[in-house]
């Protein structure tokens, strides 16, 4: 298996665990609105809308990665790390002691799979420079 389809496996298993993960702590900030301490603004339709519109930005940028869109995947696979980086902000807004150890648990695991997108973008863009190779023969390019 050569590195571009190895490196197109590891984005998929990513952003599964990242949509799964995500999925599961705005399902439960959504049912649970009043027991997250968080500003005013977020509201229960805005943190569905987010991670509906943000997931799709995630999807697109796996398509774009697959299809040597390289730069424009990792402007999407940037602002997509954001559904999982943003949620330790929660700690803004609360003391430690306000929140579960499911909170904690779910707000954590969306951090470290956000972290993990934008560790893929540093080794994809700059470790191994992917946007510079040029694509095979063989390969099922969009124009």
């Amino acid at each position: 298996m050569n590195l571009e389809v190895k490196g197109q496996k590891l984005l998929k298993i990513l952003l599964i665990a990242s949509i799964i993960s995500t999925g599961i702590h705005f399902t439960d900030n959504y049912l649970f609105i009043e027991r997250y301490p968080q500003p005013n603004w977020i509201t229960a339709p805005s943190i569905y809308q987010s991670w509906l519109i943000l997931t799709g930005v995630g999807i697109a940028a796996y398509w774009l990665y697959k299809y040597r869109k390289f730069w424009l995947s990792y402007g999407c696979l940037l602002v997509y790390s954001l559904t999982g980086l943003a949620s330790p902000g929660h700690y803004i807004y609360g003391s430690l002691s306000q929140f579960s150890a499911k909170m904690h648990l779910l707000i954590w695991t969306d951090g470290l799979t956000g972290l993990a997108i934008l560790g893929f973008i540093i080794w994809s863009a700059l470790i191994l420079k992917q946007w510079r190779q040029e694509p095979s023969p063989t390969q099922d390019v969009l124009h």
